[in-house]
């Protein structure tokens, strides 16, 4: 049998982290572990409990006291090939992605106990092996022991111009000069924070796509997991 192992993406915003873990995953047959839809999930328990105030404030006591009832787990669709979201064994991938928690996810996963809680769940989810999971602090924080550790960067105006063309290419107002300073203060609000600030492990490899393609950088990807898994 194949050795499984957890594979931890981290790096700055605009890096395309999320679409090179998902790719990699796929190719693997691993999990990818979304962790976005981890909080959509949690967000849903809440409206099904009556959870939100009518003005949209969380029953925060309620709410904690609830949490040890949540589980959240992800499981392949044998078709797509693709991870799909169980909420305590019921599959809501449709559910968690429509507007109602949409437009109730941002104060839920702001919420310190969840988030304590979503990554012992995903430290758990880690304990199964076979996943890929990318964030900010997934190396250093959920999972500082993982086989395989990349930290992606790539200069902030390739980042800028990156996001500018994707603005552009859906018609979206766009203006490089503002985007370009965004970048750069989620850089250094990302690397300053107090709670898990973004930082390369010193065990990760560092995966600079300024000048790659999206081809060249999966191999380079593809190249690096097969080499820990067949070790």
């Amino acid at each position: 049998m194949t050795k499984k192992i957890v594979i931890a993406i981290d790096g700055h915003s605009s890096c395309g982290k999320s679409t090179m873990a998902k790719a990699l995953a796929k190719e693997l047959g691993y999990i990818y572990v979304d962790t976005g839809a981890m909080y959509r999930a949690v967000t849903l328990f809440a409206l099904r409990n009556q959870l939100f105030k009518t003005d949209g404030q969380i029953l925060t006591e309620l709410l904690k006291e609830k949490m040890d009832e949540i589980r959240i787990s992800f499981s392949l669709n044998p078709d797509t090939r693709l991870p799909e979201v169980l909420l305590n064994g019921e599959n809501v991938e449709g559910e968690i992605r429509g507007m109602e928690v949409s437009s109730h996810v941002s104060p839920i996963a702001a919420l310190p106990f969840v988030r304590s809680a979503m990554v012992e769940q995903q430290r758990r989810m880690g304990d199964e092996k076979g996943i890929v999971m990318d964030g900010r602090d997934i190396g250093t924080t959920v999972f500082p022991h993982a086989e395989l550790k990349i930290f992606v960067t790539a200069s902030a105006e390739v980042r800028a111009q990156r996001r500018y063309d994707e603005l552009q290419a859906k018609g979206m107002p766009a203006d490089y000069a503002d985007i370009l300073k965004n970048v750069q203060e989620r850089d250094y609000i990302d690397s300053h924070r107090e709670v898990s600030p973004l930082t390369q492990a010193p065990d990760a490899l560092l995966l600079d796509n300024s000048e790659l393609t999206k081809e060249e950088q999966q191999e380079w990807l593809r190249t690096k997991a097969l080499e820990k898994i067949n070790q």
